[in-house]
């Protein structure tokens, strides 16, 4: 997103999941934990999942979202439009799952000696032994993702499955797991599996359309998209799938008339108004920015990205976005373009600055914070903050500068000068975090997000310094590279 006054503002939203039917922990670094019988202390956070009773240090936690379904987002400038609002259905659990559970997980670990040796058994046509070690990865695999741990609880449910191919319960939680990571693709292969075994009279009958809704809309099948739901609503009333709904059949609605172009990493659709020699040139400014951020980043988004290109009117009644808003990216990159004929400077830099918003949200599955996301992002569009230097150090030397902690998450709130300090400071800290390790750097904090407990944690790893530090680190930069 960027200020208006020195261009279109662009508003790029990831994936908020909230739970049906349990609380949400949301971690500082975007996690979140779907358990019971949240509690908290002047330390810590307790709470129940599958796994049993766990605690997290309260340090960690920014908020906690109870069960009556209202939520806000984390980061509304850094944050989906349109999350999937996606949990795993309950379900009757696998047969002696709960004696298992307590043999596969305690001292707050997985017990893989136990597993192995279940998996040893199991192979040797014990039959008994196959349900018990389906159960058991069944169990790490919902311990792991109560510790925010989703690469290796999916892998737990993949072995599940070798033993338990068959399993509802199992099938559905691995699509969830797919459709938060924004793995659509990935997440039909379950959800398709668990259709054929399951009738229509079944209660999981509705959850699974609901979440093939969600699959094919993340994968810019709207007609699908829209039949799933359709079949969902009719065998269950869900406000949510009503509301997907609605914005699916306004997106159709709008774009039936509109006009198609294809790349390898680009769907586009843009109004019949348009050039098209536009949305031509569009496209080829994506593909030239897609070989730069992937070069520079280390990281190639595996589905391609929707692009859809709007009139002005159009773009508001749509996306419903503010005002100020002259772009926005919910998976699909949305940008009015109404009296452009050709890609300007100006829109150049709209569109590498929202296609480094796509990357950097993949590659961290939505969990940068804001101002990491929007440092990068003015960085790769080309901004340096030449013309602001003289103003942060300003700011700095009266103790103005806001900590990063405070700009991880939602900027909507804060008064315009704010915005506007957020913004600067952002690129500068970017800036000199660039200078001092290169893109490797920005590259490697990137994958380090997904395996930390807070961005803090991952710039110990990976910087060797804390927000105190690239504090200090930042104002030394930005006297040494524009002060003269």
């Amino acid at each position: 997103m960027r200020s208006l006054p020195r261009l279109a503002a662009i508003l790029l939203l990831f994936a908020v999941l909230p739970a049906a039917f349990a609380d949400t922990i949301v971690l500082k670094n975007g996690r979140r934990i779907i358990a019971s019988s949240v509690t908290e202390d002047a330390l810590h956070v307790t709470y129940f999942t599958p796994a049993g009773q766990l605690s997290i240090p309260k340090s960690i936690v920014l908020r906690i979202e109870r069960d009556n379904l209202t939520y806000t987002s984390a980061g509304d400038s850094s944050r989906s439009a349109s999350p999937p609002p996606v949990s795993a259905p309950q379900i009757e659990p696998l047969r002696g799952y709960d004696v298992i559970q307590r043999l596969a997980i305690h001292d707050d670990s997985i017990d893989f000696g136990y597993i192995a040796k279940l998996e040893s058994e199991a192979r040797s046509g014990n039959k008994d032994a196959v349900t018990r070690v389906a159960a058991a990865h069944y169990a790490a695999a919902q311990f792991l993702i109560a510790k925010g741990d989703t690469d290796d609880a999916v892998d737990h449910l993949r072995q599940a499955l070798v033993f338990a191919p068959d399993s509802p319960g199992i099938l559905l939680n691995l699509a969830v797991l797919y459709l938060r990571e924004s793995q659509f693709i990935q997440a039909l292969d379950p959800l398709e599996h668990a259709r054929s075994i399951t009738p229509d009279s079944s209660p999981l009958a509705a959850d699974i359309a609901k979440m093939e809704g969600w699959a094919y809309y993340g994968a810019n099948d709207l007609d699908r998209a829209i039949d799933e739901w359709k079949k969902a609503k009719q065998l269950r009333l869900d406000p949510e799938v009503d509301q997907a709904l609605e914005k699916a059949q306004r997106d159709r609605r709008e774009e039936e008339g509109y006009r198609e172009g294809e790349t390898a990493h680009f769907d586009l659709k843009y109004y019949g108004g348009a050039n098209p020699q536009l949305a031509h040139e569009i496209l080829r400014a994506l593909e030239n920015d897609f070989r730069d951020l992937e070069s520079k980043l280390e990281y190639t988004p595996p589905e391609s990205i929707g692009v859809i290109l709007y009139t002005q009117q159009a773009f508001g009644d749509i996306t419903r976005a503010p005002g100020w808003v002259g772009a926005l990216n919910d998976g699909r990159i949305r940008i009015p373009v109404q009296g452009l004929t050709g890609v300007t400077p100006e829109l150049a830099h709209v569109l590498e600055h929202e296609l480094t918003h796509s990357f950097v949200g993949q590659k961290t599955r939505g969990r940068a914070p804001t101002w990491l996301q929007e440092g990068i992002a003015q960085f790769m569009e080309g901004r340096r903050s030449a013309a602001d230097a003289a103003a942060l150090l300003d700011a700095a030397a009266r103790g103005e500068i806001p900590s990063l902690s405070s700009l991880e998450d939602s900027w909507m709130s804060l008064p315009q000068d704010s915005v506007a300090m957020a913004y600067a400071w952002s690129l500068a800290v970017v800036e000199s975090i660039v200078q001092a390790g290169g893109m490797d750097d920005i590259s490697r904090l990137l994958d380090q997000i997904v395996a930390s407990s807070t961005t803090e944690e991952a710039c110990r790893t990976v910087l060797h310094s804390d927000y105190s530090d690239l504090r200090q680190q930042t104002i030394q930069y930005l006297k040494q590279q524009y002060v003269r």
